[in-house]
Protein backbone atom coordinates (compact mmCIF):
# COMPACT_ATOMS: atom_id res chain seq x y z
CA UNK A 1 0.00 0.00 0.00
CA UNK A 2 1.45 3.18 -0.80
CA UNK A 3 0.99 6.44 0.96
CA UNK A 4 -0.31 9.42 -0.97
CA UNK A 5 0.66 13.02 -0.17
CA UNK A 6 -1.62 15.43 -1.06
CA UNK A 7 -1.01 18.76 1.70
CA UNK A 8 0.00 19.33 4.75
CA UNK A 9 -1.12 18.87 8.32
CA UNK A 10 -0.84 21.42 10.98
CA UNK A 11 -2.20 21.06 14.68
CA UNK A 12 -2.56 24.15 16.88
CA UNK A 13 -0.55 24.30 20.24
CA UNK A 14 -4.02 25.04 21.33
CA UNK A 15 -5.15 21.90 20.70
CA UNK A 16 -1.57 19.80 22.23
CA UNK A 17 -2.41 22.05 25.15
CA UNK A 18 -5.92 20.54 25.50
CA UNK A 19 -4.93 16.94 25.42
CA UNK A 20 -2.14 17.45 27.62
CA UNK A 21 -4.77 19.18 30.38
CA UNK A 22 -7.17 16.66 29.98
CA UNK A 23 -4.67 13.56 30.20
CA UNK A 24 -3.18 14.89 33.05
CA UNK A 25 -5.98 15.61 35.12
CA UNK A 26 -7.67 12.25 34.55
CA UNK A 27 -4.74 10.76 36.51
CA UNK A 28 -5.93 9.87 39.92
CA UNK A 29 -4.36 11.86 42.20
CA UNK A 30 -4.48 15.13 40.91
CA UNK A 31 -6.56 17.50 42.17
CA UNK A 32 -6.16 20.49 39.92
CA UNK A 33 -4.15 22.28 37.02
CA UNK A 34 -2.85 25.71 38.11
CA UNK A 35 -0.89 28.61 36.00
CA UNK A 36 3.07 29.41 36.60
CA UNK A 37 2.03 32.99 37.99
CA UNK A 38 -1.15 34.92 38.92
CA UNK A 39 -0.36 37.18 35.66
CA UNK A 40 -1.39 33.80 33.47
CA UNK A 41 -4.76 33.85 34.77
CA UNK A 42 -5.47 37.46 33.95
CA UNK A 43 -3.88 36.96 30.19
CA UNK A 44 -5.68 36.46 27.09
CA UNK A 45 -3.01 35.22 25.47
CA UNK A 46 -1.74 32.80 28.40
CA UNK A 47 -5.40 30.56 27.98
CA UNK A 48 -3.57 26.94 28.41
CA UNK A 49 -4.52 26.74 32.38
CA UNK A 50 -1.18 25.50 33.67
CA UNK A 51 0.22 23.82 30.56
CA UNK A 52 2.74 25.43 28.83
CA UNK A 53 4.63 23.77 25.82
CA UNK A 54 8.28 24.77 24.00
CA UNK A 55 8.90 23.02 20.37
CA UNK A 56 12.18 21.58 19.74
CA UNK A 57 13.69 22.28 16.21
CA UNK A 58 13.56 18.57 15.71
CA UNK A 59 9.99 18.86 16.08
CA UNK A 60 9.50 16.75 19.04
CA UNK A 61 7.69 18.90 22.52
CA UNK A 62 8.61 19.78 25.97
CA UNK A 63 5.89 20.45 28.38
CA UNK A 64 5.54 22.10 31.63
CA UNK A 65 2.87 20.87 33.62
CA UNK A 66 1.72 22.84 37.28
CA UNK A 67 -0.67 20.82 39.36
CA UNK A 68 -2.35 20.42 43.00
CA UNK A 69 -1.85 17.14 44.02
CA UNK A 70 -4.53 15.51 46.53
CA UNK A 71 -3.87 14.69 49.80
CA UNK A 72 -2.40 11.75 50.87
CA UNK A 73 -0.88 10.46 47.39
CA UNK A 74 2.63 9.32 46.22
CA UNK A 75 3.82 12.81 44.75
CA UNK A 76 6.63 10.92 42.65
CA UNK A 77 4.19 7.64 41.74
CA UNK A 78 1.65 10.82 40.57
CA UNK A 79 4.41 12.62 39.14
CA UNK A 80 5.37 9.20 36.59
CA UNK A 81 1.70 8.17 35.93
CA UNK A 82 1.09 11.93 34.69
CA UNK A 83 4.22 11.69 32.44
CA UNK A 84 3.43 8.68 30.77
CA UNK A 85 -0.20 9.67 30.36
CA UNK A 86 0.42 12.80 29.25
CA UNK A 87 3.00 11.39 26.03
CA UNK A 88 0.76 8.49 25.35
CA UNK A 89 -2.29 10.72 24.52
CA UNK A 90 -0.42 13.39 23.00
CA UNK A 91 1.05 10.62 20.40
CA UNK A 92 -2.09 9.00 19.98
CA UNK A 93 -4.26 11.66 19.22
CA UNK A 94 -1.82 13.75 17.20
CA UNK A 95 1.20 12.16 16.17
CA UNK A 96 3.08 14.09 18.18
CA UNK A 97 6.48 13.38 20.00
CA UNK A 98 6.68 15.01 23.46
CA UNK A 99 10.33 14.22 24.70
CA UNK A 100 10.28 15.73 28.14
CA UNK A 101 7.01 15.98 30.25
CA UNK A 102 8.02 18.29 33.25
CA UNK A 103 6.02 18.29 36.46
CA UNK A 104 5.30 21.13 38.76
CA UNK A 105 3.90 19.98 42.18
CA UNK A 106 2.64 23.38 43.62
CA UNK A 107 0.47 22.25 46.59
CA UNK A 108 -1.20 19.18 48.06
CA UNK A 109 -4.80 19.83 48.20
CA UNK A 110 -6.92 19.01 51.82
CA UNK A 111 -8.61 16.10 51.47
CA UNK A 112 -12.45 17.59 51.87
CA UNK A 113 -12.22 20.19 48.91
CA UNK A 114 -13.98 19.40 45.59
CA UNK A 115 -12.39 18.32 42.81
CA UNK A 116 -12.79 20.87 40.06
CA UNK A 117 -14.79 19.95 36.63
CA UNK A 118 -13.39 19.33 33.63
CA UNK A 119 -15.45 22.21 31.91
CA UNK A 120 -13.69 24.74 34.21
CA UNK A 121 -9.90 23.59 33.01
CA UNK A 122 -10.21 25.33 29.30
CA UNK A 123 -13.45 26.38 29.44
CA UNK A 124 -13.98 24.88 25.36
CA UNK A 125 -17.56 24.66 23.59
CA UNK A 126 -16.65 20.70 22.48
CA UNK A 127 -16.64 19.62 26.80
CA UNK A 128 -20.26 19.91 26.40
CA UNK A 129 -20.62 16.41 25.02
Amino acid sequence: MTTENIGEIVISPRVLEVITGIAATKVEGVHSLHNKTVTDGLSKATLSKGVYLQTEEDGTVNTDIYVYLQYGVSVPEVAMAIQKAVKAAVYEMADVVVSAVNIHVQGIVAEKTAKPDMKSLFDEDFLDD
